[in-house]
């Protein structure tokens, strides 16, 4: 008892050193009020939709949801471990490109490693599969990552418009990575497995609930209202059938504290250098224009910064200096498809190791920082070529 609540205390103090070193920026003046008042009115709607969709995954995953689609992706995959690779390809994309990274990282790692391991199969291409996607199938739409929020608040662009400035940089951010997941596991991924046992529904109607949520709340996402209202709309349906079938399963766990509190303490950190001259002194090693130089300039230093420290301080430090819709496009790129190499890279793969270690699925950091790295380099600009050659640019 004693160990898990140490164990829980030291896993809040670095959102709450942020959070406290942000609030402190605030207090000493650092960060002036006018900023404070323009970061806070760009940034609660996007925050709301963190706690929102946090909230919509953690409660269908709770009604079974992920479970009842793993037991599908089983019997679809009719005994062939290739097959079944390609499906768990598929859920990971979907679970990426439309309920964010953090939910293939936080939920579809742990189902689908588990029916790896139910099957007898080598868990880890499926587990690396989950978090390399997670990261590099986050580009296209806004609700994919955080950064893409920000972004698309920036440009002022529709779902749609996004995504049609981003798809050709996604596409090569999903099949580059899944042809060297490919080449490295291709022996893993030969062969069959067994039949497996399909595990019963607890509760029918909680599942029907959560399935007719999702079917609503998808398309929503890219119908141009605000995100944060049907995420919210979302979250309060789903609580409310909660409460009436399940109280028991509501929990406090449920909401995101820790990311929470470390994305608001960086975007006051953030916004107080950028008030102290981070632009001006970023002006100088990020580029200018839209030529293919200056966008895999912006891409690389994206991907370097992301991977150095984090991918969402990576993008508040240099969005300012990616003044136009190929420039920033080109640095989500970077902070979306650049954090391969450092567990630190994305909050989504702290989350992804932290699920893995549960289910006792051991990760070398030196082969995935190797495996990363060809990745990342191959990856990223063949991606800002594919931008590059989509825009027209000279």
């Amino acid at each position: 008892m004693q160990f898990a609540w140490l164990k829980a205390t030291r896993s809040y103090l670095l959102p709450g050193a942020t959070l406290a070193a942000g609030l402190a920026t605030l207090a000493v003046g650092a960060l002036p009020l006018t900023a404070f008042g323009e970061l806070a009115g760009r940034t609660i709607p996007i925050l709301a939709f963190v706690l929102a969709m946090s909230m919509v995954t953690e409660l269908v995953d709770e009604a079974g949801l992920f479970r009842v689609v793993t037991d599908r992706l089983a019997a679809l995959g009719r005994g062939r471990v290739f097959t079944l690779w390609l499906l768990v390809v598929a859920v990971a994309t979907v679970a990426t490109v439309f309920l964010s990274l953090d939910t293939t990282a936080v939920l579809v790692t742990p189902v689908v490693v588990l029916l790896a391991v139910h099957a007898r199969i080598p868990p880890l291409p499926f587990a690396l599969t989950s978090i390399w996607l997670a990261n590099t199938a986050s580009l296209l739409l806004p609700v994919s990552n955080l950064t893409n929020l920000l972004a698309q608040d920036r440009l002022g662009l529709s779902p749609w418009r996004f995504a049609g400035l981003v798809w050709a940089p996604a596409l090569v951010g999903l099949l580059v990575p899944l042809a060297l997941l490919w080449l490295a596991f291709r022996r893993d991924l030969r062969g069959t497995y067994g039949p497996q046992p399909a595990r019963p529904v607890r509760d029918r109607t909680l599942l029907k609930a959560a399935g007719i949520t999702l079917v609503v709340l998808l398309p929503a996402l890219v119908s141009g209202l605000p995100v944060q209202y049907p995420a919210l709309a979302a979250a309060a349906v789903l609580v409310a059938v909660f409460l009436r079938r399940r109280p028991s399963a509501l929990r406090w766990s449920m909401v995101p504290w820790r990311p929470l509190m470390l994305t608001v303490g960086l975007f006051m950190l953030m916004e107080a250098l950028h008030a102290h001259g981070l632009t001006t002194l970023l002006a100088g090693v990020a580029g200018t224009g839209d030529s293919l130089p200056a966008l895999l300039q912006l891409a690389g230093l994206g991907a370097g910064a992301a991977n150095a420290a984090n991918n969402l301080p990576a993008y508040l430090a240099l969005e300012p200096v990616a003044g136009s819709p190929a420039r920033l496009a080109a640095l989500l790129i970077g902070v979306n498809l650049g954090p391969l190499v450092t567990p630190w890279a994305s909050l989504a793969t702290l989350l992804w190791h932290e699920r893995l270690r549960v289910l006792n699925v051991p990760i070398r950091w030196g082969g995935f920082a190797a495996a990363g790295l060809v990745a990342v380099v191959l990856t990223v600009p063949l991606a800002v070529l594919a931008l590059w050659a989509v825009s027209g640019m000279p």
